[in-house]
C-alpha cells in the first residue's frame, strides 16, 4: 500500500542519500571550476603545447560517456565509492567547464587585453584582475546550468554502490515493489532533485540581477 511509504523514517532515509548527493555534487563543482578554468585558459591561450594538451583532454572527455569514467574510477583505483565518484565526475565535468570558460574568455573584448598591457600588467595579472572576473560574470548562466546537470548526474554513481539519493531509492524499491509504490518512490526522488535545482536557479537569478545592477 502507498500509505506504507508515508513514514518519517523513509523521508529521513532519502534525505541521508541527498546529503551524499550534495557532497559529491559540491566537491565536483568546486574542483571542476578550478581545473576547468585552468584548461579553458590553456586552450584559449593558443600556446602550441598547453593549448594542444587542453584540446585533446577536452575533446576526449566530452565524447566519452560519464558512466565509463565512474566505472573506471571505481574499479581501477583504491578510492572509496564516494571519492571515486567525485574523481570521475570531476574529470568529466572539468572538460565541460573548460569549454564554458573558453567561451567566456572569447566574449571579453580584446581591447581589455590591450588596455592592461598599456598599464604594464603581466599576462597572469591581466587574467586574474581584469579578464577572469568579467568572464565569470558572463558565463554565470551556463555555469549554473552545468551545476544542475552535475547534481542530476550524481545519480549515475549508484551503479558502483554509492547510496546517494537515487541509490537510496533503489534500496526502497527492493522493499516496496508494487506499481503504485514504485511510482511514488520515483516521484519523491524526482521532486527532491527538482526542489534542489530550482532553488539553485533562483539563487543564480538573484545573483545575475545583482551583477546587472552593479554593471550600470
Amino acid at each position: 500500500m502507498i500509505q506504507e511509504l508515508f513514514q518519517l523514517s523513509l523521508l529521513t532515509f532519502l534525505l541521508d542519500g541527498l546529503a551524499i548527493t550534495m557532497r559529491i555534487a559540491v566537491s565536483t563543482i568546486v574542483l571542476s571550476v578550478l581545473f576547468g578554468t585552468v584548461l579553458g585558459v590553456a586552450r584559449y591561450s593558443k600556446h602550441p603545447i598547453f593549448s594542444r594538451i587542453a584540446s585533446v583532454y577536452i575533446e576526449s572527455v566530452r565524447n566519452t560517456p560519464l558512466l565509463l569514467f565512474i566505472l573506471a574510477a571505481r574499479f581501477m583505483t583504491s578510492l572509496s565509492p564516494v571519492n571515486s565518484g567525485i574523481l570521475a565526475m570531476t574529470v568529466f565535468t572539468s572538460g565541460v567547464m573548460a569549454e564554458i570558460v573558453r567561451g567566456g574568455l572569447n566574449s571579453v573584448n580584446s581591447g581589455q587585453w590591450e588596455a592592461a598591457r598599456s598599464q604594464g600588467l603581466s599576462y597572469i595579472q591581466t587574467l586574474r584582475y581584469i579578464i577572469l572576473p568579467q568572464t565569470f560574470r558572463n558565463i554565470l548562466p551556463p555555469m549554473v546550468s552545468q551545476f544542475t546537470t552535475v547534481i542530476k548526474d550524481t545519480s549515475y554513481v549508484w551503479a558502483v554502490g554509492v547510496e546517494e539519493l537515487t541509490g537510496k531509492g533503489m534500496i526502497l524499491l527492493g522493499k516496496y515493489g508494487t506499481t503504485a509504490q514504485v511510482f511514488t518512490i520515483f516521484i519523491a526522488i524526482a521532486l527532491i532533485y527538482f526542489i534542489v535545482n530550482y532553488v539553485l536557479s533562483l539563487v543564480s537569478r538573484a545573483q545575475q540581477a545583482r551583477l546587472a545592477v552593479r554593471s550600470y
